[in-house]
């Protein structure tokens, strides 16, 4: 497929836009930034006048696509004003998706977030592990737009039963470089509290959009979209018990299994991370 994506410079969407392509897809990256070459093109999210003019083709570059996979945002709260994480991220991806129904593009997959599970967990969870099964929660003004895009993208599959937007929530994006800094969470198990102890390595965020990608079924779903394991050394049943004493564990958790639950990912996606930062 030709695949369009954007946020394509960042640190899951390189690794996407690499996965994408070993795929053997032909994939064109749509950023505000990023090095010139034959599959960059610089686009400004903002503008709908020229997310659907790219959607559609660029000179020399594509000529149409058969699906979008929109990582481009302000990546968290806290970066900018609210009012400018708002702004930016709804009117990104408000464009993004409305210039693919208008362009036909039919398989839309873009990134939600960990945080509508209510990061941070202030306000202890539901229940452990953390599943989608319950409403989400957020607790910050990225989360909320976050929750909006998933609002929209509900109301959208609606109007247009051909439709399939995935949202994948991902935990906290991690690369190789970063995992040199896993060792100062060991002595303080509160530093990692505030999101159940959950991470992702940016290229098993790439497996996930891929198999999503492929699979590509008609209507809305969503996935949490984590590490097999958690960032501590400590065995998960352990921290659970300590950090969230009040919270039920509705089933055995092994070792150092993750506590943001990705079954659902595994069952449906067939997604099985490949990396850890044990490795």
């Amino acid at each position: 497929m030709r695949i369009l994506v954007t946020g394509g410079s960042g640190k899951l969407g390189s690794a996407v836009v690499a996965g994408l392509s070993e795929a053997g897809h032909d994939v064109v990256n749509l950023d505000a930034v990023g090095e010139r070459g034959d599959g960059f093109v610089r686009v400004d999210l903002t503008d709908y006048g020229q997310v659907i003019d790219a959607f559609f083709g660029v000179d020399s570059r594509h000529e149409g696509a058969d699906a979008i996979v929109h990582l481009a945002a302000i990546p968290a709260g806290g970066i900018q004003a609210d009012s400018a994480t708002f702004h930016n991220n709804m009117n990104a991806t408000f464009n993004v998706f409305q210039a693919a129904r208008r362009a036909g593009i039919q398989t839309i997959v873009y990134a939600s977030s960990e945080t509508l599970l209510g990061i941070p967990f202030d306000i202890d969870p539901p229940y452990l592990p953390i599943d989608e099964e319950y409403p989400s929660r957020p607790e910050s003004m990225y989360a909320v737009v976050k929750h909006l895009e998933e609002e929209l993208a509900q109301k959208l599959v609606r109007w247009d039963p051909q439709l399939s937007i995935t949202a994948l929530r991902f935990s906290n994006v991690m690369s190789e470089n970063d995992y040199a800094g896993f060792e100062a969470f060991q002595d303080d198990a509160s530093l990692r509290r505030w999101n159940a102890y959950g991470y992702i390595d940016s290229r098993d965020g790439a497996q996930a959009v891929l198999r999503a990608v492929e699979l590509s079924a008609p209507g809305f779903d969503r996935f949490i979209i984590a590490a097999a394991d958690t960032v501590m050394r400590t065995p998960s049943a352990e921290l659970a018990a300590s950090a969230f004493p009040d919270v039920e564990l509705t089933r055995e958790v092994a070792a150092n299994e993750t506590l943001l639950s990705i079954e659902k990912a595994r069952r449906v996606l067939g997604y099985e991370p490949q990396h850890s930062w044990r490795d």
